[in-house]
């Protein structure tokens, strides 16, 4: 039984990754694959025959295969709050958020630094309208601990949300432990597996811009990224192939369906050790223990 179970989920992923041109991604029939998906899952999950989240991902708009383990996770969850918050999101476009939102329904902010990424993407999501659904809000804005919460705040959203996401090449580690204003049930987030399994952290630095003094000084490692997100009461329970985006699960839910993984679980893929060697030149720079 496993076995088939394994076999129709590669065979359904190839089957959306064949669909899923540009010109495709929209369309009804990448809707309904994923839906038989998640109702799929949701069966699996009943039998206590799901796979491993390895097994799930695909891509449809994320950068990576983030779409399916995303779609993998909120099947076991539920999909009872589809609102997300996405910083450092770009046009919205090849987000980690644009997938739930075509596909799924789903709601929430995107947030830019960058002013004509901005307005791309609200001439996207204007150009492909859901009559149903909620526009996303698109907010221009440089992000950092002070305004990070009053952003949010300001622009609607607060509580519980399903989905939070954050890329800015900087300061991620010190956005994520400024947030207090919502409470996300998923957490995903750009780590700097250059680091290695040092716990280290990039000090603070509110005008950072991308690349800096050099463009691998920046960030959090994976190390004191899970242990930021264990003091904030997550738990690790993925990351895409590349094993930069980590993906963390709020704790107390579906801890047995999703249970926690170590950091090095998830530091295998080829490019990881490649990038500790450009560590060398920045490695007795100033760092902060996560």
């Amino acid at each position: 039984m496993i076995s088939q179970m394994k076999a129709w989920i590669k065979n359904a992923i190839k089957n959306i990754f064949m669909i899923v041109k540009v010109r495709h991604r929209l369309g009804p029939s990448v809707q309904i694959s994923q839906r038989k998906m998640y109702l799929y899952y949701k069966e699996l999950q009943k039998k206590k025959e799901l796979p491993h989240i390895n097994e799930t991902g695909f891509r449809v708009f994320s950068q990576f295969e983030e779409d399916g383990k995303l779609l993998f996770i909120f099947s076991i969850l539920g999909m009872d709050n589809k609102v997300f918050v996405e910083i450092g999101s770009d046009d919205g476009v090849n987000s980690n958020s644009a997938n739930l939102y075509f596909n799924f329904g789903w709601r929430g902010l995107f947030i830019d630094a960058n002013s004509r990424s901005i307005k791309r993407g609200i001439k996207f999501f204007g150009k492909y309208p859901h009559p149903w659904f909620y526009q996303p809000t698109f907010v221009c804005a440089k992000v950092t601990r002070e305004n990070v919460n009053d952003l949010i705040r300001e622009n609607g959203f607060n509580g519980d949300v399903g989905l939070l996401s954050i890329d800015i090449d900087g300061n991620d580690y010190w956005i994520w432990d400024a947030i207090d204003v919502i409470n996300p049930k998923v957490v995903i987030i750009e780590t700097h597996n250059e680091f290695g399994l040092n716990n280290i952290v990039v000090p603070y630095d509110a005008s950072y811009s991308f690349p800096g003094k050099h463009p691998v000084y920046h960030g959090a490692s994976p190390v004191a990224m899970n242990k930021l997100a264990n003091k904030k009461g997550y738990r690790l329970v993925g990351a895409n192939e590349l094993g930069f985006n980590f993906i963390f699960v709020k704790n107390g839910l579906a801890e047995n369906e999703l249970p926690e993984v170590s950091v090095e679980s998830v530091l295998n893929h080829p490019s990881v050790k490649q990038g500790y060697k450009t560590f060398e030149a920045i490695k007795d720079w100033e760092y902060l223990k996560g």
